[in-house]
């Protein structure tokens, strides 16, 4: 029998039989079929084709169900303070140097002991993170030059070496000081401080490394500004340090040390600011902010009243050093809390992976 398309389908609906359904989307008279054909020409005649709306609307790039895609670090106050402290104590060793060699005898011995001081409370706030004191030991027994945290333990074990030998003589009872040891100590003094000034840089910015290398959003995407923050931050502290500890007259090099740290700080904290992606939001919304901005008014603060009046009275200089000390600890204790802000929020990770993704970019952000 022949016949026309049309007449077969004409005769399937007459004998009760349910129509074929043609093969392409274009004629398709399922609606659940046609939902994904996008916006497209369905149309096959001369005169063009009608568009097509999506029903699906494009899809949202987080996470499962909103949950957190990293885990939150399991740190708390103790490791800013750690990294506070041993920034300070890094300061310490710098101004010490520099008064050794300049003959500033009471700027020398505050930055001696506080090097030491400022060390050992650095140590204490690890060792308690940690949990147990053999941890430390343990990462000892590892060298691993691709692992900061490897590196940095390192770099702490040799730095807190020639610290307290550094310190060794400002400490030395005075009837030792005429016996073969004490002339020992005496002579290793200036030696070890150089060596401990040699090391301080590392110890200062290690942190801001270690904390750069993690996977947390917003510690990694500041790497480039991190290490200049914590370097202005301890330098300022440690300068901040000797002004409040040190006579007027003898204290000028902890305030040029102390200016220059702070506006090194504030330049570098404002440039984060700015030139961070998604992440700024972690930095400048809930108490990462408030920390942040109370640190930023106690470092504006000490630097200009260690420009304007430490020179000249001893309660400014002791005022201004305790607002660049606090400044400091702030600052740390403000990066911590937006790091760990941003990975409880799993838009800080997803997003910029698909902007970078959109842009034909490795996901990865360091990557080359």
């Amino acid at each position: 029998m022949t016949g026309t398309p049309g007449d077969h389908e004409d005769r399937g609906r007459h004998d009760g039989l349910p129509r074929r359904e043609p093969l392409s989307d274009d004629g398709a008279l399922d609606h659940r079929a046609r939902m994904f054909i996008g916006e497209r020409d369905v149309g096959r005649g001369k005169g063009g084709g009608r568009r097509e709306q999506a029903v699906v609307p494009e899809a949202e790039f987080r996470s499962y169900f909103g949950r957190a895609v990293l885990k939150t670090p399991v740190w708390d106050w103790k490791i800013p303070a750690y990294f506070f402290t041993g920034g300070l104590s890094a300061g310490s060793a710098l101004l010490a140097a520099g008064a050794d060699l300049t003959a500033r005898p009471a700027l020398r011995r505050t930055g001696r002991v506080g090097a030491l001081v400022t060390l050992g409370a650095s140590t204490y706030l690890l060792i308690a993170d940690l949990g147990r004191p053999e941890r430390f030991h343990h990462m000892l027994r590892v060298a691993k030059p691709t692992s900061p945290m490897s590196v940095g333990t390192w770099i702490l074990a040799a730095y807190g070496s020639v610290a307290a030998l550094a310190a060794a003589p400002e400490l030395m009872p005075r009837r030792l000081r005429h016996t073969v040891v004490g002339r020992l100590l005496d002579a290793s003094g200036r030696p070890a401080t150089l060596a401990s000034a040699a090391v301080a840089p590392a110890l200062a910015s290690y942190s801001a490394v270690l904390l750069s290398q993690t996977a947390v959003p917003a510690w990694h995407e500041a790497h480039p500004y991190l290490p200049f923050v914590f370097t202005g931050s301890a330098a300022a502290s440690a300068g901040g340090l000797g002004m409040a500890l040190v006579p007027v007259r003898e204290a000028a090099p902890a305030r040029r040390f102390a200016v220059c740290g702070a506006a090194l700080e504030l330049a570098a904290s404002l440039r984060m600011e700015a030139g961070l992606g998604l992440a700024r939001e972690a930095y400048r919304t809930g108490r990462a902010h408030r920390l942040r901005r109370a640190s930023e008014y106690l470092t504006v603060g000490g630097l200009a009243c260690t420009a304007l009046l430490a020179g000249r009275s001893r309660a400014a200089a002791v005022a201004g050093g305790l607002a660049l000390m606090a400044g400091g600890l702030l600052q740390r204790l403000g990066v911590f809390e937006a790091g760990v802000v941003s990975t409880r929020d799993p838009k800080y990770a997803t997003v910029p992976q698909r902007h970078r993704l959109d842009r034909g970019r490795p996901v990865r952000s360091d990557s080359r």
